[in-house]
């Protein structure tokens, strides 16, 4: 194609913002700047679309791709897809014109300037997924801390700036090691193409500090056990929008740049670090189940499940088996979308009695049954029913878990009991019960938006979850390349060294 579709994928929410930056602010409800950005979204969402519709899902090469100087040549611009990043795109494309719509209720003041910061936040993410270069990659990867950092801090609850410079530092300074690993690999190999990376290799004698390096980064943004205590005080101050691009999206960015470049670039360090990454991920499994079972609020709770699922993810992608890669990345679409799902509907109930904490709620099924409902479906879904996405995901990376280690596979199975306890007390919690309340006798069902936006999410859920194979499909050729190379890599490194 001659088109650059990855370059307009990722400019075009930037020039909606721009667009809305200079649209009338004395209109009352910013009702022109909601219409652009909502256009500009969907419009986005059906290019990404397009994308997956003409992309060649037998083919293990990146498509799409541009390459152009930058900085005298010595950073190029460099884009493209494989089957693994183009889930990502449509996932991000997806869920922002959600959060758009969402805030009809949830942002009351400076809509236009959330609007915007929504919109570049959709550019920086679509960025990561399409970088082929190193620099590129970790410029956009980095610049997505700044439009989250103001959302929650600007729009966020009482206790937003210390949650907002929790979120800010902590993954900051997690990457600064990873710019300096992006710099060391330049003066190594040269360049900092991933493909000719990818051709050429790394030296094995590196591979271990480079490793730890990205580990670094991409540990604090997974979230991983111990470097998570920022998600749930993000997750709580944040507006609703927030907690779903920060649950749905960002945390997959991680996910995904474990595959990407710790199994791409380093894979004889990340043969060696395999028990540190089970250790991490069945800690992250069970003690932050455990926690979410204590828990009073219910973005917290929710919070703390995003990082026992992230867990099983890590697990499955350090198994090195198709099954268990393939269960990773179809559980961080499946966590994106039943994430999402669940903080929207607390932003629901939460615009109408205006406090999270469970006790204060009961017997919400008599006043609110249609929230019941699709309720009902989103936690059924995170506790991996059969039918839901989220079981097609935890079913694959337990059987490569299986084939890897049997013990490790077996302690992270009780994570799904646990997933089920939290998740069923909870919803017992807040839909069953007798209403103590009387405020609660007050709250009207699902408004129209609502059922537009928690029905477009639990169509895919549903969906994906019976007639998962669009999604293997386009996924299963990409990651079996990445293991081809992952094991030619080990077996040529065992060769030289016998």
């Amino acid at each position: 194609m001659n088109f650059p579709i990855l370059s307009s994928l990722i400019l075009l929410p930037t020039l909606g913002a721009i667009f809305i930056l200079f649209t009338n602010s004395s209109n009352k409800k910013y009702q022109s700047s909601k219409y652009v950005a909502l256009f500009i979204s969907l419009a986005n969402f059906l290019l990404s679309l397009y994308l997956w519709f003409i992309f060649d899902k037998s083919s293990v090469e990146f498509q799409f791709l541009e390459n152009r100087e930058w900085l005298s040549g010595y950073i190029n611009y460099k884009v493209g897809v494989d089957g693994i990043s183009i889930l990502f795109i449509i996932l991000t494309t997806f869920i922002t014109p959600i959060c758009i719509i969402s805030v009809n209720a949830t942002i009351k003041n400076k809509l236009k300037d959330f609007l915007i910061a929504i919109l570049i936040m959709e550019t920086f993410m679509i960025g990561v997924f399409c970088s082929l270069d190193l620099v590129v990659f970790y410029l956009f990867f980095e610049a997505g801390l700044i439009p989250m950092f103001l959302i929650i801090g600007i729009w966020g609850g009482e206790r937003r700036v210390y949650s907002a410079f929790k979120f800010f530092l902590y993954t900051l300074l997690g990457s600064v090691l990873m710019l300096i690993a992006i710099i060391s690999i330049y003066w190594i190999a040269g360049t900092t193409d991933v493909e000719k990376l990818y051709e050429v290799g790394i030296d094995a004698k590196y591979q271990n500090l480079l490793w730890l390096a990205f580990f670094s980064s991409f540990a604090v943004k997974t979230p991983m056990w111990p470097v998570h205590t920022w998600l749930p005080d993000a997750h709580v101050e944040a507006p609703t929008a927030g907690s779903v691009l920060l649950a749905a999206i960002l945390l997959k960015m991680a996910g995904y740049g474990f595959i990407r470049f710790s199994l791409g670039l380093f894979p004889l360090a990340s043969e060696y670090f395999v028990p540190l990454i089970f250790i991490l991920s069945l800690i992250a499994i069970i003690y932050t189940s455990f926690v979410a079972l204590m828990q009073e609020d219910m973005k917290k709770l929710i919070a703390y499940s995003s990082v026992a699922h992230m867990g099983f993810v890590t697990l499955g992608i350090f198994t090195m088996t198709q099954q268990g890669i393939e269960g990773s990345i179809f559980q961080m679409i499946s966590h994106g979308l039943i994430s999402a799902a669940l903080f929207l509907c607390v932003g629901v109930i939460y615009e109408r009695h205006h406090t999270r904490l469970i006790s204060e709620y009961g017997g919400l099924v008599s006043v609110m049954p249609r929230y019941a409902v699709v309720f009902m479906v989103f936690t059924l879904g995170a506790l991996g029913l059969p039918g839901t996405t989220g079981f097609i995901g935890e079913f694959l990376i337990l059987m490569g878990t299986f084939k890897k280690n049997f013990i490790v596979a077996t302690i992270a199975s009780l994570g799904v009991i646990l997933a089920a306890a939290y998740m069923l007390w909870l919803y017992k919690r807040i839909i069953f019960g007798e209403i103590v309340n009387q405020n609660l006798k007050l709250m009207v069902d699902l408004k129209r938006f609502e059922i537009v936006i928690l029905f477009s999410l639990v169509l895919p859920i549903i969906l994906f979850g019976f007639y998962p194979e669009p999604l293997m499909d386009t996924i299963k050729v990409s990651v079996g390349n990445v293991l081809e190379m992952y094991n030619l890599n080990i077996n040529s490194n065992i060769a030289y060294n016998n």
